[in-house]
């Protein structure tokens, strides 16, 4: 919605007048007028709703050996059951909680590091601004992929906090980068020459007059890096460079693998957690495409065209 339009009450009909939608105004109408976005919403709430409701909507206790290895999937477990003998269906819905757990905290993270790093450094200026975006430039070139195995190997088996921590240290340049260039781009405007004119401290600058002006690109970059999180936890997890004994979606793709699952008549023990993971990731891209659009005049612009174009 255009900022020069405004909404009259709950119905959404437009009328002439100026209004200023909040960030999160804005946010929101860009969710609902994007249908990817609103896909993404959906996909996300839902993972969110099983793994809030893991106790209550599980069937089993999903480290309780109880049952028949490698049993087909039947009435009494739609998944069908592990080598071991573990319910599948509850080892997924179990397997929901450390993955949301992993993106939303690696990426609010990585996030705050980017922020840190890359609006201080276009603020400031000068040798912080050269050091800061050395140090940004270093990470950026290191590759981010074997580094984070090396890393995960060394700490091998450690929990969810040290895998946080790895993925949170491979992950934040990027972001950083795009977030110093759109900092830079506000650097010299007017509202920010009249808060330090006011005697306003850089901090203040900082987090009341600039990051405001950044909330979609900020809330992109969170959604980035959760999905980076996302598939990053999964991977080392499937190597066996994470807590493989811990319920995830990525150990049970190891424990599948190591097992044989689609060659001993259990192929959904690796194929559900795989997909899961797959839509969660489709999820937060999908969601990303209204953040996108917030921060991109030229994508707006698109669709604009796009929406005169169609019948």
């Amino acid at each position: 919605m255009d900022r020069s339009t405004a909404v009259d009450g709950p119905t959404g009909h437009v009328r002439g007048g100026a209004v200023r939608l909040s960030p999160l105004g804005r946010v929101g109408a860009a969710v609902l007028a994007n249908r990817k976005a609103a896909a993404g919403a959906l996909l996300l709430a839902l993972f969110t709703a099983v793994a809030l409701l893991a106790p209550l909507i599980a069937p089993y206790d999903p480290e309780a050996s109880d049952f028949l290895p490698t049993a087909p999937p039947s009435a009494a477990h739609w998944l069908g059951t592990t080598s071991l003998g573990q319910d599948v269906l509850s080892q997924v819905i179990w397997g929901a909680r450390p993955s949301l757990v992993i993106g939303l905290i690696a990426g609010i993270v990585a996030t705050v590091i980017s922020i840190l790093v890359g609006v201080t450094a276009a603020y400031r200026g000068g040798l912080p601004d050269l050091l800061l975006s050395l140090a940004t430039d270093v990470f950026l070139v290191l590759p981010a992929l074997p580094l984070m195995i090396v890393i995960a190997a060394y700490l091998k088996g450690s929990g969810t906090w040290v895998l946080i921590a790895v993925i949170v240290v491979t992950g934040w340049a990027f972001g950083a980068r795009q977030l110093r260039a759109q900092a830079l781009s506000l650097r010299g405007r007017e509202f920010l020459e009249a808060a330090r004119v006011r005697g306003e401290r850089g901090s203040y600058v900082i987090v009341c007059e600039m990051l405001p002006t950044m909330t979609s690109l900020i809330a992109a970059n969170v959604l980035g890096a959760a999905l980076y999180a996302v598939l990053a936890a999964a991977g080392l997890q499937f190597l066996g460079l994470g807590d493989i004994n811990a319920i995830s979606w990525g150990s049970m793709l190891y424990w599948a693998q190591n097992n044989e699952a689609l060659q001993t008549g259990a192929p959904l023990w690796a194929i559900v957690p795989g997909l899961c993971i797959a839509l969660l990731g489709a999820a937060l891209a999908l969601l990303n495409y209204a953040f996108d659009e917030l921060s991109n005049p030229a994508l707006r612009a698109a669709r604009r065209a796009r929406g005169r174009r169609a019948p």
